[in-house]
């Protein structure tokens, strides 16, 4: 304001355009005013007169009371219909907390959403059936409870388990928030974990393109809505891949995002404009944005507002203070908000305070909502957003209501709950209150013949998921892979391995469509470039530009039905296409085989809280943990160095991992896990397996091998001496050959016999081991089952090295039948060095595997123990050095 005094060169004539403009207003009212400034400036958009681009617009509604659409339902049903699904959401949390199980729960967030809900079941969620593939929706992860509310009285959800709401473990229970792995057949995102569902979502509506533009599957009429709050918005995920959606011209996506002002603990932006400020980022990225701020009990304020004062106060007026207002009275509000100025408050001068109480906001009211929501599925080329202004805890009463404790409130006082029933009109003699009774409609009743009715109109209920998918699909036997199970005279690369076998799948016609490979701008490095000439990279525009490299053979060809996803510098991102992808037999009942191959260092640890989301979600798919190992990534140094992803991915139930060192290893693995995810099981896992750039030779696959490969052990070779005793070698990945040469040593310097082991995964291992602990405590009078390692190995001592931390390999101890066992393994921070530099610095080369071994030998009085000294210095081992951990 200082600054445009300063730069005002005539005030008067200044003066004389405002009081044009005011007097128009007057005379002919604000929107005729608000006409000819819009006029004005898009008159003179071209010659810069504003320094920046307005992205933001009156805190008002997008759509004015004129222009709505006719309302197409019966208003009074779905009203009682509504609020008896709020009634019951609430009794189920409060019935939970009664049992003194200290198990949580929460309600103000349906509350303020309940109507958006309601609007969208009767009018707009298309399920997926036969005919349709139906909307895929993210439901709001806090809102649970009103979804069972509303599946209750639709007849889906038994009142046993509403009863046992977060009460999993005995009976049939529900759980806490939206998790497909323990509703399967309900629940189809996790969604509760904040920011996941907004990115998972964009990717999940690209994804439906991807698939039409590749003429896989029509995908049109199909919608992703994502329910989101505007505290959730806070997440950088939620926020940081919204310009994708623009650029591939999502409009199969609508998110829907709950402006109740609140975060967990208090106001979103108390000092700003939360949905003003979201606003500007959507609009500015793309985006269709509307807005539904005030509710129809507003109308005839706004267009009685011939001086714009109310507008302006809107404008000005802060979320704290919106917040503030709902917690205090209509006399509180008349004075406070409409008393600012003498023109607000000369508009209520009529009102009680209770009519001023009542003034509702515009997530409150069906008619607003639906129009919103009808505008959205007209927009074209383009995603939208909708910003629902709403109250935390709605209808649930003066101590809850627009209250920073809404978030957690779970215990309701007998006074509140018959002030929401009263509030509500429902039908319940307050003697009955005590006992919380649900509210269930008989099969002849209005309410539940029109909530079927409208169901079936939109094809089904929702939530639902597939748990498996029809169509049966070819997988390729082991020896369509026969080319990389022989030995390579050419030394090479697992990694090369890798895409040798995705050429083999991409080239077989029975399942070459249903592979998707992602990547996230690393193509070249993994030597997959020439996929780019072969299957294209999926782009929605096509290429019009000549590429760079158009000359040669693996030029960067991108295409609308290219099919290999290059989601940039964007790991993120890049998993949500995969998640996408490995749910896409559940979602759209047409399985799509991803792989996703990327830098190992750059995925559980960096978006590991997706990868658990995968696990929940039931994912089947291929992560590619490409340049992996501490060591084996040379040169690359200690953010790049992977030691740990292996220790990551064992922490998800359901994701199998390995560590091959072979070529055929590799393929074995692949084939058995196309065979377990896609095959006639549909297990619901998904794999992970890491491979290297370091080149090597390749043996060739023996029969006897097959069932360890996928086990996790077998024996490789052999070195047999004259001695009565032995070791035993354990080793995985590019290790396994630095192993190999450690045996060579003992048998050619020592005279030692070994047994050389290649373990594919140590988890699995263990994980086997686990089971079979279990079942034994638990069958004491049977006879015990034996772990796979223990029938494979003897009780000779044992060394195991991996590139990994030593915890990887340790946790197999409990289940080696050795007297001893000693782990080799890489913990600390990776280094830029050489292979062969970096496996003497931490310890896990040949001659470490030989002290190691020599050391085990010595302890049982097998070799003296002057053998181990003299090894020391004659592999001039520095045994003062500092443990590589602690450097």
């Amino acid at each position: 304001m200082n600054n445009y005094k300063e730069n005002d060169i005539d005030p008067i004539e200044t003066k004389e355009w405002l009081d044009s403009i005011q007097s128009v207003i007057k005379r002919d009212g604000l929107k005729r005013g608000k006409f000819l400034i819009n006029r004005i400036l898009k008159k003179y958009k071209n010659i810069n007169i504003l320094n920046k681009k307005i992205f933001s617009t009156d805190y008002i509604n997008t759509i004015s009371s004129e222009k709505e659409f006719l309302y197409p339902g019966n208003l009074k049903l779905e009203k009682k219909i509504c609020f008896s699904v709020c009634w019951n959401a609430i009794m189920m949390v409060l019935r939970a907390s009664k049992k003194n199980l200290n198990l949580g729960g929460h309600l103000s967030s349906f509350q303020s959403s309940a109507m958006i809900y309601e609007v969208c079941f009767n009018h707009f969620f298309h399920a997926q059936n036969d005919l349709n593939s139906g909307d895929i929706v993210y439901f709001q992860g806090h809102i649970s409870p009103g979804i069972y509310s509303r599946a209750f009285l639709e007849g889906r959800l038994s009142e046993n388990q509403i009863n046992n709401f977060r009460q999993e473990v005995h009976g049939k229970g529900l759980p806490s928030y939206p998790h497909p792995k323990l509703m399967p057949d309900f629940w189809q995102f996790p969604t509760v974990s904040m920011g996941l569902g907004p990115i998972c979502a964009i990717y999940q509506a690209k994804f439906l393109k991807y698939l039409k533009n590749r003429n896989l599957k029509n995908t049109d009429g199909q919608k992703v809505y994502a329910f989101l709050g505007d505290g959730e918005m806070d997440e950088p995920e939620s926020k940081g891949a919204i310009n994708i959606a623009s650029r591939e011209k999502l409009d199969n996506l609508i998110f829907i995002i709950n402006c109740n002002l609140q975060r967990l603990d208090g106001p979103v932006n108390g000092n700003g404009k939360i949905i003003n400020e979201l606003e500007c980022i959507f609009r500015g990225s793309g985006w269709e944005t509307i807005k539904v701020i005030w509710g129809n009990k507003w109308d005839h304020l706004l267009k009685e507002d011939f001086t714009g004062k109310l507008v302006q106060l809107m404008n000005e007026t802060l979320d704290g203070d919106y917040q503030t207002f709902r917690s205090k009275n209509g006399n509180y509000i008349r004075k406070n908000f409409f008393g600012r100025y003498p023109e607000t408050l000369e508009l209520v001068k009529n009102m009680t305070d209770e009519e001023i109480w009542k003034l509702n906001r515009g997530g409150h009211d069906f008619q607003k909502i639906y129009s919103a929501l009808k505008k959205a599925q007209d927009i074209k080329n383009k995603p939208v957003v909708i910003f629902f202004h709403t109250i935390k805890g709605y209808g649930m009463g003066k101590n809850v209501e627009g209250k920073n404790i809404a978030h957690q409130t779970k215990e309701i006082s007998l006074e509140d709950i018959k002030y929401i029933k009263d509030n509500f009109k429902l039908p319940i003699k307050d003697k009955q209150l005590k006992f919380l009774p649900y509210i269930s409609f008989s099969k002849n009743s209005s309410e539940y013949k029109y909530m079927h009715s409208q169901r079936k109109r939109l094809g089904g209920y929702i939530p639902q998921r597939k748990i498996f998918f029809s169509e049966k699909l070819c997988i390729p036997s082991l020896n369509d892979f026969s080319s990389v199970l022989q030995e390579n005279k050419k030394q090479i690369s697992t990694t090369i391995s890798f895409v040798r076998i995705l050429y083999i799948l991409l080239n077989n016609n029975k399942i070459n469509k249903r592979i998707v490979p992602i990547i996230a701008d690393e193509a070249r490095t993994f030597g997959m470039e020439d996929l780019f000439r072969k299957i294209g990279i999926y782009n929605l525009y096509g290429q019009k530009y000549i590429p760079q490299d158009k000359e040669i053979l693996s030029y960067y060809k991108e295409d609308k039905s290219g099919q290999i996803l290059q989601e940039g510098i964007n790991e993120l991102g890049a998993l949500s296409s995969w998640l996408a992808a490995a749910t896409s037999y559940s979602t759209n009942d047409f399985p799509m085989i991803p792989f996703y191959i990327y830098y190992s260092m750059f995925g559980f640890q960096r978006v590991g809280d997706l990868c658990w989301a995968a696990g929940d979600q039931q994912a089947r798919g291929f992560l590619i943990g490409a340049t992996s190992g501490r060591t084996t990534l040379n040169g690359e140094g200690l953010q790049h160095e992977d030691g740990h992803s292996h220790i990551y991915s064992l922490t998800i139930p359901n994701c199998i991992s390995y560590d091959p060192a072979y070529s055929y290893e590799l393929a074995v693995i692949i084939q058995n896990g196309l065979e377990r995810m896609y095959g006639s099981s549909q297990e619901n896992i998904y794999y992970y397996i890491t491979v290297t750039n370091e080149n090597y030779d390749m043996p060739g696959l023996s029969d006897k091998s097959k069932e360890g490969i996928c086990k996790g052990i077998y024996q490789l070779e052999k070195y047999s001496s004259n001695q009565s005793f032995s070791i035993q070698l354990l080793g995985s990945g590019a290790i396994l050959n630095i192993v190999r040469k450690a045996a060579k040593i003992l048998f050619e310097n020592y005279n030692i016999s070994s047994e050389i082991y290649s373990v594919t995964s140590f988890t699995e291992l263990a994980r086997n081991g686990q089971d079979c602990d279990r079942w034994n405590m638990l069958n004491p009078s049977k006879k015990s089952k034996l772990p796979y390692i223990s029938l494979i190995m003897n009780n000779n001592p044992a060394i195991a090295v991996t590139d990994y931390m030593k915890l990887y390999a340790e946790q197999i101890r409990k289940y080696v039948p050795s007297v001893s066992y000693r782990v080799l393994g890489t913990d600390g921070y990776g280094r830029s060095d050489s292979r062969k530099n970096l496996r003497q610095y931490f310890e896990i080369d040949e001659y470490y595997i030989v002290i190691a071994a020599l050391k085990e030998l010595s302890k049982f009085g097998k070799i003296d123990v002057q053998l181990v000294l003299d090894a020391i210095k004659k592999f001039n081992i520095n045994v003062d050095k500092i443990n590589p951990r602690l450097v």
